[in-house]
């Protein structure tokens, strides 16, 4: 892991890890509120059980956000898990009403929360294509 990877990944781990166990005793209603909002954006949530649902979100962020922390991950592979994510939160800021102002883009009272996952997707970016650590060139030989 390169060094400037580091505040990239332990800021945004520690936020989404810390997420993840918050939600590891949902209660029944709350993740029935969450699957509603998620399935504005991805309409097959519905589908699911409330309660199975919330167990996917907290293991699923509890594992990403460990991800992001351990490193022996490499920082292209957290980024992509990073990317899904925030882009998944993002699909559902643009598609939730009320969440943006009239322009549909900037976000609204209700949708400031929500669009501050804009960070967390510039940070995938930055993991993901940030290049790789190149071989310093061999010295010519005389």
């Amino acid at each position: 892991m390169k060094l400037s990877h580091i505040p990239l990944r332990l800021t945004s781990g520690a936020f989404i890890l810390n997420s993840g166990l918050g939600k590891q005793k949902l209660d029944k209603e709350s993740a029935a509120g969450m699957q509603q909002m998620g399935s504005r954006a991805f309409p097959a949530l519905k589908q699911m059980d409330p309660e199975k649902f919330g167990k996917m979100l907290a293991y699923g962020e509890t594992a990403l956000g460990a991800a992001l922390l351990l490193p022996f991950v490499p920082s292209r592979l957290a980024g992509l898990g990073l990317a899904a994510f925030s882009g998944s939160l993002l699909a559902m800021y643009f598609k939730t009403p009320h969440m943006t102002q009239e322009d549909n883009v900037r976000p609204s009272a209700e949708g400031t929360p929500v669009a501050k996952d804009i960070w967390l997707f510039g940070i995938a970016l930055a993991l993901i294509l940030d290049p790789k650590n190149k071989k310093p060139a061999a010295l010519p030989t005389a």
